[in-house]
């Protein structure tokens, strides 16, 4: 194959905005519309014991595991912020068989704890295996400046310089430094700005002002990329929902 489906979307822990509704249920059906072949996903509970108490159609199972179920047949789980009643973290939902995956922390104080899930994916007839790292960076520029470089490190040590790779995520990143802190150095295009010439806006998602949430690729043709916002989106998340459609190079 070579024609790629990917999406991101922070999903606010399966919340409406202000928490005021639960809507992990609604967010499933709608994750499944983008037809995606690998999900990144940010904000997403691995547990949380007092909301399965409070809401009777809380799932049973960790909300990465509903959201994949009977669509994505592989998934993986870093566990950044663990709390006395559950933990959360980032995900990659996939069609395609996960080879191996690693969690590394990259948090920069003790109050916003971050990690990087990186998976190693095998697409069927790929000779070698998609590299795939989901990110959710810090609220603090200095905090974010350095998760930046961890990444960037950790790219360089690990990722082949030819072989694909997707990093996505909610970057928190407003002032557009990942552009040159980590894209520039490490020959990697923003989706967006392949498209249209900049990065998308996706947040709030009832009227997106800021470019919070990004795709970078390496070894990739853009065919296509669409923000999905507006009010339905809004309803189940304060971000909007990021899909490309990738070529491989």
């Amino acid at each position: 194959m070579r024609a790629l489906r990917v999406a991101t979307y922070n999903i606010h822990k399966g919340f409406s905005i202000f928490n005021r509704r639960l809507v992990i249920h609604e967010l499933r059906e709608k994750l499944r519309t983008l037809g995606a072949d690998i999900v990144f996903l940010q904000e997403v509970h691995g547990s949380h014991h007092h909301h399965a108490a409070s809401y009777t159609d809380w799932p049973v199972a960790p909300q990465y595991e509903f959201l994949a179920d009977a669509v994505w047949s592989d998934y993986a789980y870093g566990r950044n912020a663990v709390y006395d009643v559950g933990h959360h973290g980032n995900a990659i939902l996939s069609r395609f068989p996960i080879q191996r995956w690693d969690n590394q922390d990259i948090s920069t104080h003790r109050f916003e704890r971050r990690g990087l899930l990186h998976c190693e994916i095998k697409p069927p007839g790929w000779r070698e295996p998609l590299h795939c790292v989901c990110v959710h960076l810090g609220l603090l520029g200095r905090g974010r400046g350095r998760q930046l470089e961890l990444l960037r490190q950790r790219i360089e040590r690990l990722v082949p310089a030819k072989a694909p790779l997707i990093v996505a995520g909610d970057f928190n990143d407003w002032r557009y430094r990942a552009a040159h802190e980590l894209a520039h150095p490490l020959n990697l295009f923003e989706v967006f700005e392949l498209v249209n010439g900049a990065p998308a806006r996706s947040f709030p998602a009832v009227l997106p002002m800021m470019s919070l949430d990004r795709i970078y690729v390496r070894g990739f043709q853009v065919r296509h990329a669409h923000v999905h916002h507006g009010r339905t989106w809004a309803r189940i998340s304060d971000h909007a929902a990021l899909a490309a459609t990738l070529i491989r190079a």
